[in-house]
């Protein structure tokens, strides 16, 4: 397969720096429950975990909205907890309850794990089962959560709100705590490294948990494991976009944005985004930001929320997005209608 230049592919060209009017989009979390198609093939298939690990259903989902409302990014169907299974926690996910890990690393160590690397493999299948049927102009997105967000599910089992009982391991044993974070930025390197020689054109870190941290604590445990991550990334592939999406990190953003060193930041909801294009340094591609409740409520309300976010980048490569994964009850209309007025 012959390789494209970035100009061929919109998304991919922004990510490097470019400036495209219309903006470049896509939907993080846009393979997935909200589309009846994903829901048939659940049905059939079974649980999330079991399409995960099926890489003709995988890629049949990273599929499904491509071929539904030619987003210009397909982003991988996998999950951010593929890495904690791999180093060997059972991984499960309950009903209405959201996923569990076990056992905790509260009291416990790495040591205590028998890791599990061949349950990688079917991802791999998955990004060269994509990179085969995927549309000459559309980019293909990686993914893996962040260390700090990673070690969070790692510790208590679960995600939670405050994360406290993370928060509280990393206070009270910062040596064993940085042991785990060590561990992810070596597990999570090698797995977006082999994500990128499977077929990937980039690559984003999800930090869903950043926003709880406190100052000196998110520059110790988000800025610099990611600045790290981000700079053995470039080692190996130079010129692959990285994205960063440190939700919730709000005025922290700035520095996160010099200090690890990412091509493109994604902007959670909550950002003012005239704000950020007056604070953050100047020609980063800035991804986002659009509530997703905005989405569902549709007709003048999404409108003129589109209209804002477009109107508030001038000059910069902007990626529209939303600020937040889309949601269940999202009728397929109001995408569609998103769609014509962000290319419109």
């Amino acid at each position: 397969m012959a390789v494209l230049s970035a100009e061929t592919r919109p998304l991919l060209a922004v990510l490097r720096g470019e400036r495209r009017d219309p903006p470049p989009i896509w939907l993080m979390r846009q393979a997935g429950r909200y589309l009846p198609e994903y829901r048939a093939l659940r049905a059939d298939k079974g649980g999330f975990l079991e399409l995960v690990y099926d890489s003709d259903a995988a890629a049949e989902i990273t599929l499904q909205p491509i071929r539904r409302f030619g987003f210009d990014g397909a982003i991988l169907f996998s999950d951010i907890l593929i890495i904690p299974h791999a180093m060997g926690q059972d991984l499960r996910f309950e009903a209405g309850e959201g996923p569990r890990l076990s056992p905790t690393l509260v009291d416990r160590t790495l040591a205590e794990l028998v890791a599990v690397p061949e349950r990688l493999e079917p991802i791999y299948g998955t990004v060269r089962r994509v990179r085969a049927a995927l549309p000459a102009e559309t980019t293909f997105l990686g993914f893996a959560g962040s260390p700090w967000t990673v070690a969070t599910y790692m510790v208590a089992g679960q995600g939670s709100r405050e994360q406290a009982e993370t928060r509280r391991k990393a206070y009270r044993d910062p040596a064993g705590f940085a042991a785990i974070v060590d561990a992810l930025v070596d597990a999570t390197t090698d797995y977006l490294s082999k994500q990128i020689e499977a077929g990937v054109d980039a690559v984003q870190l999800f930090d869903s948990w950043s926003g709880s941290l406190a100052p000196r604590e998110f520059e110790r445990w988000v800025i610099a494991p990611t600045a790290e991550l981000v700079r053995r990334l470039r080692e190996r592939h130079p010129g692959v976009p990285i994205i960063g999406f440190p939700k919730g990190a709000g005025g922290k953003l700035p520095a996160y944005a010099r200090e690890t060193g990412v091509d493109a930041i994604g902007l959670d909801e909550t950002v003012d985004p005239a704000w950020a294009h007056a604070s953050l340094p100047e020609g980063l591609t800035v991804q986002g930001n659009l509530d997703p409740l905005a989405l569902i409520a549709g007709g003048e309300t999404l409108d003129s929320a589109v209209d804002a976010i477009r109107g508030a980048f001038p000059g910069r490569p902007h990626v529209f997005n939303l600020g937040h994964g889309i949601l269940l009850d999202t009728p397929i209309a109001h995408v569609e209608r998103l769609l014509a007025r962000v290319r419109g």
